[in-house]
């Protein structure tokens, strides 16, 4: 079996969960035994590893969207030889669509998230997220089947999309490698980055984007005891005008609390599993979250976890057991905030608990998020897709 993966991000170029989700399960197909033929095709530069797609010279200064649907043009041209072709992110849809078409292949599509669900992005992106959701729908519409991250996020598919089979709707969770992902006490590399690791201290990790829920954290800080600090790894924001708002906040808070530490560049993993390892508590304050990997990578370096109820989340994070879940509601952001303060401090008030918690969460990690599992449950899928046709 030939399979060509299609993907916008792969190393270097990986910012998001469906960068780190596609990365993980290429790595861990390749590994098995008697397993598929794999083709990776992505957006950039040339890489060892996969085939990269650059934007079309004549798109060059065109809507990003288009540009995304001129990449998958090249893409689909290029997977000729393959039995079925997996895609994945909008981004990504339109070259396992037209591949089906004109080649034939099978097409399999993973829900990582749902453009009717992020409607902010009509206020970044114009027509461009016109053309996103369309792209979208169609592919989900026609491909012969579409993996879901969570059951959650089944259940979502098929809210939005109520014309799809549910049958050809399959759930094949997300991983995280709990070897890379794994509690590395470290409080050198934990100062190197300007945190102090004898203060408790609560962590965000996240893009700058509305999905991720930032700016409410940044109200519920306003409520966290003064004696802990409040760390926040957040960048690759998806407008200037976002990140201006973090910063403002960011800066606001800083006169009147001390350690408020904002680190903006992408923090490699070396220095990021000692980050996650020394912290109390991580936080998740996710206003939508098909299933949220880096509750994973948390829970895998043994930390607890205060996270919104949204989407995949409750399917991660053992509400009482690895950690603490707020519920989310979008008219009542106050609440929301208040909520998250005061998870967050329950914890931070009884480190011995937390510090439970995230035993239990890596014992958790270890027993069900594997991706060696993942990966032979997605050619299941594939095998299902290909006997189906015949």
């Amino acid at each position: 079996m030939r399979v060509g993966v299609i993907t916008r991000e792969w190393p270097p170029d990986v910012y998001g969960g469906a960068g780190v989700h596609v990365e993980h399960l290429v790595a861990a197909l390749r590994e098995l035994p008697g397993g598929p033929e794999i083709d990776v095709h992505c957006f950039g530069g040339a890489r060892p590893d996969a085939t990269g797609h650059a934007v079309p010279p004549g798109l060059s200064s065109a809507n990003g969207a288009l540009q995304a649907v001129g990449i998958d043009v090249e893409m689909a041209a290029a997977l000729g030889g393959a039995d079925l072709v997996h895609s994945h992110t909008w981004y990504a849809n339109t070259g396992g669509l037209l591949a089906q078409l004109v080649h034939g292949a099978a097409h399999v599509v993973t829900a990582h998230s749902l453009e009717p669900r992020r409607p902010w992005k009509a206020d970044q992106l114009g027509g461009g997220y016109r053309l996103s959701s369309w792209v979208e729908r169609t592919a989900y519409q026609t491909a012969d089947a579409v993996i879901a991250v969570s059951r959650g996020m089944k259940a979502d598919v098929l809210d939005v999309y109520p014309e799809l089979d549910p049958a050809k709707v399959l759930v094949v969770g997300n991983g995280v490698d709990a070897e890379a992902y794994r509690p590395i006490e470290d409080p050198d590399v934990v100062r190197s980055m300007g945190v102090d690791p004898d203060r408790p201290y609560a962590l965000f990790v996240g893009r700058i984007t509305r999905q991720k829920g930032l700016m409410h954290l940044l109200a519920a800080a306003e409520q966290l005891p003064p004696e802990a600090a409040l760390v926040l790894c957040a960048g690759a924001p998806d407008t200037p005008a976002e990140r201006q708002a973090v910063a403002d906040a960011v800066a606001e808070l800083q006169t009147r609390r001390t350690g408020v530490i904002w680190i903006e560049e992408m923090v490699p993993r070396d220095k990021l599993v000692p980050l996650i390892t020394g912290a109390t508590v991580f936080v998740v304050p996710s206003v939508y979250e098909p299933l949220g990997i880096v509750n994973l990578e948390a829970a895998a370096c043994g930390t607890a976890v205060v996270a919104s109820a949204v989407g995949g989340i409750p399917e991660v994070v053992d509400d009482g057991r690895t950690g603490l879940l707020v519920p989310y509601d979008a008219e009542d952001p106050t609440g929301f905030a208040a909520g998250l303060a005061a998870r967050v401090s329950e914890l931070l008030a009884d480190p011995a608990r937390a510090a439970d918690m995230g035993r239990a969460g890596r014992e958790r990690v270890l027993a069900e998020f594997g991706w060696p599992a993942i990966a032979q449950q997605t050619v299941q899928v594939y095998e299902r897709v290909l006997a189906a046709r015949g």
